[in-house]
């Protein structure tokens, strides 16, 4: 028994090793000699105690492997500013970690600017090297192609035609993104069944009895028709949304989050996606579909008020086409999918808001707005409205708040409201775009669907002199420069 523990435990040890040992290291004597013997290599500039650098190294060493065996191979390398490869950082630049570069033939080729994550940069680096659609020469070539964890388009033509014309543009152009295979190989042909076409071929991990296995395209010879095409269908009746695919599936949008992980449970993962398919097909013309692993989106559960979700069931939330966010409470089922579904479609459902309690007391010279109350305070008030969304952490907004306590004052009397919110304890509405903090918009009373972003300086006085200029009536105590009136103008 201790022996076969021992054993397991080795063999666990030489899997958690097998990344790691397929990620190499260069140091400033070797570094010159060994990226030269790589055609393609990407190069991670690091050091040991940077954040951003501990969260890549595990996605770094899982795309590996994978980049090694690929055809043609990309080496993936590693070096230590702090320590045997500082002259080396020097010499290439390096200023901040992690610093990516890809080299070709030895010498620095271009920055990375691809994802940050294992399937992302396999994806991202496979599109930098070689044809951006691969000949399949033979039926094993083709068999080895679609048998990819991956979708790939591939074009059969055994003549030239405008439809592999379009095929060879596209591939060109989505060669980031989709993985893109051609044959004029007559076994081939024959196999796939068709001389002049393109099929889609969805990976075998995702393949179910909900919806076909790969897709024809019969449209037209049009570049733009076929990227369409890829488009509806690359994803399929449920997709597998990672974080970096998650801008490929638009709203109106249904997520199951849970435990997805098709590299160590594909059995457990497809269990409840197939429930989950078995309703989407009801419903496929009204909303997209998707999975996701909830540790790898806690920040989209946080935004639900959820911090951490305990047991393997699925947690389902929503968003429509006015990105109206909805959650479904009832523990899943196929039944109480359905039904959340069903209301959903027939706008039944209140859609979850984010927001603090609304204050007993909100008289002060600044107005506090919730996500509860923001339109009594800001869109339905009959007033000029400046808004700051803020965090409380947020230093530049710490500094603001004396000063924007001395403008509610000034503006007290006018028809002008001075308004703060909290932008991390509640939901902003879509027609603010909040991306850091402080942001100041102006919100005309008339033009309520208009916010107008404040670009202005922050003191006392430049806040006085925009709302003068800006607002709907001209103040009371200011004139139209910002400058006070006299009291006899009063």
């Amino acid at each position: 028994m201790i022996l076969k523990t021992a054993l397991l435990l080795a063999c666990a040890w030489t899997v958690c090793l097998a990344g790691e040992k397929d990620v190499l290291e260069f140091t400033d004597d070797d570094f010159a000699t060994r990226i030269a013997e790589h055609d393609v290599a990407v190069v991670m500039f690091y050091a040991p105690w940077c954040g951003h650098c501990k969260r890549l190294k595990p996605e770094y060493e899982k795309a590996a492997p994978t980049l090694r065996d690929n055809d043609p191979p990309v080496a993936l390398v590693k070096v230590d500013c702090t320590e045997a490869g500082k002259e080396t950082c020097n010499k290439h630049g390096v200023s901040g970690y992690p610093t990516i570069k890809i080299f070709r033939g030895g010498e620095v080729a271009q920055d990375y600017s691809g994802p940050r994550e294992a399937d992302g940069i396999v994806k991202y680096m496979r599109s930098q090297v070689g044809p951006s659609s691969k000949e399949l020469k033979s039926v094993a070539d083709f068999d080895k192609f679609t048998s990819k964890a991956e979708v790939v388009v591939v074009g059969f033509f055994k003549e030239d035609s405008d439809l592999k014309k379009a095929f060879v543009k596209l591939a060109d152009i989505l060669r980031e993104r989709v993985s893109f295979g051609n044959s004029a190989d007559e076994a081939v042909l024959k196999k796939a069944d068709t001389t002049d076409g393109i099929i889609l071929y969805r990976p075998k991990h995702l393949a179910n009895k909900f919806e076909p296995s790969n897709l024809k395209y019969d449209g037209a010879a049009n570049k733009d028709a076929i990227e369409k095409w890829i488009n509806k269908n690359y994803h399929g009746l449920v997709g597998h949304r990672t974080r970096d695919t998650s801008k490929d599936f638009e709203n109106p949008l249904i997520v199951a989050y849970y435990t997805v992980d098709y590299a160590k449970n594909p059995k457990g993962t497809n269990y409840w996606r197939n429930r989950i398919l078995k309703v989407a097909q009801e419903y496929k013309d009204d909303f997209t579909f998707a999975i996701s692993a909830k540790d790898d989106f806690q920040h989209e559960l946080n935004e639900f008020g959820l911090d951490y979700v305990a047991g393997d069931k699925p947690i389902v939330f929503a968003r429509d086409a006015k990105n109206r966010k909805f959650s479904m409470k009832e523990d899943f089922t196929v039944e109480s999918f359905q039904a959340f579904l069903k209301d959903l479609k027939a706008d039944k459902l209140e859609p979850y808001l984010k927001s603090e309690p609304i204050p007993d007391d909100n008289s002060g010279p600044v107005v506090t707005a919730v996500g509860k109350n923001f339109d009594d305070v800001v869109t339905n008030v009959d007033k000029d409205v400046l808004v700051e969304f803020y965090a409380p952490w947020c230093g530049h907004c710490k500094k603001l708040t004396p000063i924007y306590d001395e403008l509610g004052e000034k503006m007290k009397g006018e028809d002008v409201s001075i308004v703060k919110m909290d932008a991390t304890a509640n939901d902003v509405p879509s027609t603010f775009d909040v991306r850091g903090f402080p942001t100041i918009y102006w919100v005309p009373k008339n033009k309520k669907d208009s916010p107008v972003r404040y670009e202005g300086g922050r003191e006392v006085s430049d806040f006085v002199e925009y709302i003068a200029k800006h607002a709907t009536n001209e103040l009371k105590s200011f004139d139209r420069k910002g400058n006070e009136k006299k009291k006899e103008e009063l």
